[in-house]
């Protein structure tokens, strides 16, 4: 499970976050497009934007359950 305390500083602000678990894998990216983007100095993705419709709010959540390592966390 994502750690909030671990979440990378390029996330904006909101419920959506990635943290330090991300192993750059992509699927966050392929998943929510218009939320994620890869960090390329660091390798690792990152919420760049939160979600604004209920369409992008059920691509983060789809993002969140198939992430492999666990690493998007959802504070709501």
């Amino acid at each position: 499970m994502a750690d909030v305390a671990n979440k990378y500083s390029d996330n904006v602000a909101g419920k959506f976050y990635v943290d330090d678990q991300c192993i750059d894998c992509d699927l966050c990216r392929e998943t929510a497009p218009a939320n994620f983007k890869r960090n390329d100095d660091g390798g690792h993705s990152y919420v760049y934007k939160q979600p604004e419709t209920p369409e992008e709010e059920a691509l983060c959540q789809e993002a969140l359950e198939g992430c492999p390592v666990e690493a998007i966390g959802n504070d709501a």
